[in-house]
């Protein structure tokens, strides 16, 4: 089993739609309980990131998640969305012009691509309300992973030599994100930053100069994101996680000479971030994504883990969406 000898339904991203976790707890059992819902016995659910930003419900998703916390119904680790609230509400020291750390203040591209990305939040909390600072707070108390002995979760991609980096700074499960820590989470070139990076957004490679993928909202990036858990992969085309339409920027990519991936060894690893779409599948027996694109038209994704060390499809379950296929 695990560390704390439960059973435990981990739940990809949910970007505030209430409706399609409220329906994915009830058909796994769970039972509403005060603002959030009691787990079956020996079970627990695990979030694994992204609980806000874009759909119509956080502050719903929110109240849920940290109730069953609180109960001790579930555990929840930091995507880079609530990463991003707290960089955005959290003036930067160093800045003269009383910048915050994701800026946000100015008129450049950065800022409005910045408010635009968090609008939803900011309208459903009420920008720099007592209810906004409550809930940036309570991000900070969520961890970049979680090891549970049988099974590790982290949002972005898992990397043991970034893990040991947060640890040794004091940034790990029980801990509280404080002002110092997030200072060296935006450092420029810093360690805590690359760990920060890697674990909460995922590896992500620079394109050859001239090409650039476009992202769901339309913004421009020179920079490719990496499924660097796929071992079996022969071409660099197989690792590339781009959107559909953009696979021609792959085009004549070798394979890049740093990049190194060797076949996951120990317990499974469960992440979401990287809005897959189609058939819901697992990646392979030792790691599963489990964010499908929920705060688009795609299913809210769980994995039903009962302890067992090799994942298999018929373990995963949804709302929404087709579980098997190719």
């Amino acid at each position: 089993m695990n560390d704390l000898n439960r059973a435990c339904d981990l739940i990809g991203d949910i970007h505030g739609q209430a409706g399609k976790l409220e329906a994915l707890l009830l058909a796994m059992g769970y039972v509403p309980s005060g603002k959030g819902y009691r787990a079956p016995a020996g079970r627990m659910a695990v979030f694994l990131g992204d609980l806000i930003d874009r759909g119509p419900q956080q502050v719903r998703v929110l109240e849920i998640a940290r109730s069953m916390i609180e109960t001790g119904d579930a555990l929840a680790i930091m995507g880079n969305h609530e990463f991003n609230a707290i960089g955005y509400l959290t003036v930067d020291p160093n800045s003269p012009e009383g910048e915050c750390y994701r800026p946000n203040r100015g008129s450049s591209a950065k800022c409005q691509k910045n408010r635009a990305q968090h609008a939803a939040f900011l309208q459903q909390v009420g920008e720099g309300s007592a209810r906004h600072h409550e809930w940036v707070r309570w991000f900070r108390s969520l961890p970049p992973f979680i090891d549970l002995g049988g099974l590790r979760a982290v949002h972005g991609c898992w990397d043991e030599e970034a893990v040991a980096v947060l640890k040794q700074a004091g940034w790990m499960p029980g801990s509280i994100l404080s002002d110092d820590l997030l200072a060296a989470a935006y450092e420029p070139s810093g360690r805590v930053r690359w760990a920060r990076e890697l674990l909460t957004c995922g590896l992500e490679l620079p394109l050859p100069e001239g090409r650039y993928i476009v992202d769901k909202t339309g913004h421009r990036h020179d920079n490719v994101r990496v499924a660097n858990w796929r071992h079996w992969a022969k071409e660099f085309h197989q690792l590339a996680l781009v959107p559909q339409g953009q696979e021609e920027q792959l085009r004549g990519m070798d394979w890049p000479a740093e990049l190194v991936i060797s076949a996951i060894e120990g317990s499974p690893i469960f992440v979401g971030h990287h809005w897959f779409t189609g058939h819901v599948k697992i990646e392979s027996p030792k790691l599963a994504c489990l964010d499908w694109s929920a705060a688009a038209d795609g299913p809210l994704v769980a994995y039903r883990w009962d302890g067992e060390q090799e994942l298999s499809d018929d373990k995963l379950f949804c709302i929404g969406g087709a579980i098997h296929g190719d």
